[in-house]
Order: structure tokens, then C-alpha cells, then sequence
């Protein structure tokens, strides 16, 4: 069994109006889903996405009210690559950013693509990555209403980076539990540490790559606004995900089992160096319950907390898309 590629990333921020302004206003990102987390009815789960919230193309945010700031290490999930067509395109955010005075290192080259490291106001740590040369798992569609021109904009997640004490239990994992391969390293970000590992599945390439960082210098990161609960990766469908969620349980792994989030089917494991993985169905997708054109203008609820809809549309601050 393989996975298709990256399905979706999921972070924390502290809020939720400052959040959708930077990720649909300077990064050009639609809004897909303005939904609740549905484990905790009071804060809101935002999707960000390509057009129609295809999967392999969703950065989502939990609004955490009151969260403090992340203190940065190990046994975390440290960067999220997303997606741009070509070279053209990394020149053109080097201007947009420095128009907009959002941090960013400039352009430079990782395993051979166009790069830029970049960050939100949040201090969530980001990369664009060039698909310039990618030979592997397709990209999505940028919204043609957006912000930025679809020539530049963003078509889906690329690279994730992985930062562990050890790099053992982790490659363990992802090669002999998961069908990933290593491919590949690339120097280390960090004077004195070892080179960065790098592993694909499925048909490979950007949108199908983990990137694993070895740390001996930090303590474990303590999250907050700004960093990344969980990563998932994408199975076809309900049979798939039961057959990897089997595999996975003979493995004795702290899990979730399959649990039913109704735009996908979902289950959650964490690996021995403390990072959160997820598995996800690429259907029903994000318009099951809206129209493509008005998707993410009104909060969207699962039909089983559709009853508690007038108490917690209380709760939420409305944010500056329609309601």
C-alpha cells in the first residue's frame, strides 16, 4: 500500500480574523471551509485551499483563543512547503512579500528547487517550493478569484519537515510501516547537525515528501500559536484507510481508530518520537454540503452537530466572510 501524497496540515492560531486575512489576502488562498473543530464546538477549524479544496492542497488552522507563543524544538512538526507552478513564480512572492513586510529569507535552492523560508505573523514556518522540475504527484488549481494572479498562486503542500532527537524510530516508521523511501538529504539547516533526510511515496515528488530533521541541540518544543498539530497523508478511500488503520493497530501505536469527519474519514497515530500523523479519505471532499462557488462563505456544520448550530454560531466571532 502507498499513500497518494500529503492530504493536509493542520495548525494553531490564536486567531481566527488575523489568520484568514493573511492566508486569503496575502497569500491568496480560498477559504474552503469555515467549520468548528469538531472535538471542541467553540473554536473554529478553517481550511485553507486550492479552488474546490482538492485533497493535497488543505493548510487548516484551530482557533485557540488565548494560546501562548510556541517555543520551538524537537519531537515536532517544524515546516509545511507549499506549492508554486514554476521559478516565475518564487520571484514573484519575493516582491509580494517584501511589499506586504512579511518575514522571508529570499530565495534559495533546496534539493535542486527554488525555495523560499518564509513566516506568518504567528511565526508558523513556511515554505514555497518551486514545482518548476516536478515530475510527481499533480498539483491542484489556484482559485481564479483570488488575491494573486493563478500563475503565481499557491496549488497545494509541498515538503513537510519533521524535527526529532532521533532519527531511528522515525525513518522506522515512515519506511518499514508506512512504504516510504528515502530518496534522498540535503544539508542541515543548523551548523553541526546532520543532514536533513528526505522520503517520498506514492508517485513522489513535492506533493508527496516528508523531510526529517535530527536535532541533538533542542528540548522538546512546547506548541503554541504558530505550530503544527498534526500532519495526514491520503488514502483512495474507506477501504484503504481500513485496511492501513489494521496494519497500524498490530504495531501497538497510540490511536484514534476511524473517525468519521464527514468531509473525509480520518485516523490518527503518533510514532514513537511523538509526532501526530493522520490518514485521510480523499472523499467526500469539501462540496458535499456547498456550492463550488460560494464554499467557505458560511459556516459549515456536520449534519451531527447541525442541532447545536444557533449555540455555537453564539460562541464564534463572525470573521469578515459572510457568514
Amino acid at each position: 500500500m502507498q499513500f497518494s501524497g500529503l492530504h493536509h496540515v493542520s495548525a494553531m492560531t490564536a486567531s481566527a480574523e488575523r489568520n484568514y486575512q493573511f492566508y486569503t489576502e496575502i497569500l491568496g488562498m480560498r477559504l474552503v471551509k469555515k467549520t468548528v473543530n469538531q472535538d471542541s464546538h467553540h473554536m473554529y477549524h478553517l481550511f485553507y485551499a486550492d479552488e474546490i479544496g482538492r485533497p493535497g492542497t488543505d493548510l487548516t488552522f484551530f482557533e485557540m483563543l488565548g494560546i501562548g507563543r510556541t517555543y520551538r524544538g524537537n519531537n515536532s512538526i517544524s515546516l509545511t512547503g507549499l506549492r508554486v507552478t514554476n521559478d516565475e513564480a518564487i520571484n514573484y512572492w519575493v516582491k509580494r512579500f517584501d511589499e506586504f513586510a512579511v518575514n522571508h529569507q529570499g530565495v534559495s535552492e533546496q534539493l535542486g528547487r527554488k525555495v523560499i523560508f518564509f513566516e506568518d505573523p504567528e511565526g508558523q514556518r513556511l515554505m514555497l517550493v518551486s514545482d518548476q522540475n516536478n515530475t510527481g504527484v499533480e498539483a491542484g488549481i489556484p482559485w481564479d478569484k483570488s488575491s494573486v494572479p493563478v500563475e503565481f498562486g499557491i496549488a497545494g503542500l509541498g515538503p513537510v519537515r519533521l524535527t526529532v532527537p532521533d532519527l531511528i524510530p522515525t525513518e522506522d516508521k515512515l519506511v518499514n510501516l508506512m512504504n516510504f523511501r528515502h530518496v534522498g538529504n540535503d544539508p542541515a539547516y543548523q551548523d553541526g547537525q546532520p543532514n536533513v533526510e528526505v522520503y517520498q511515496t506514492g508517485e513522489g515528488g513535492t506533493g508527496a515528501e516528508i523531510h526529517v530533521e535530527v536535532r541533538t541541540d533542542l528540548p522538546r518544543e512546547r506548541p503554541g500559536r504558530g505550530s503544527v498539530h498534526h500532519v495526514a497523508f491520503r488514502v483512495k478511500d474507506r477501504a484503504e484507510l481500513e485496511a492501513w488503520a489494521e496494519k497500524i493497530k498490530k504495531e501497538r501505536l497510540p490511536n484514534s481508530g476511524i473517525v468519521d469527519r464527514y468531509y473525509f474519514e480520518a485516523f490518527y497515530f503518533r510514532e514513537p518520537n511523538g509526532i501526530l500523523y493522520e490518514l485521510s479519505t480523499d472523499e467526500p471532499g469539501f462540496l458535499t454540503d456547498e456550492p463550488e462557488e460560494t464554499l467557505g462563505e458560511r459556516l459549515a456544520l456536520p449534519p451531527f452537530i447541525e442541532h447545536k448550530r444557533e449555540e455555537i454560531e453564539a460562541i464564534l466571532k463572525p470573521l469578515n466572510s459572510k457568514k
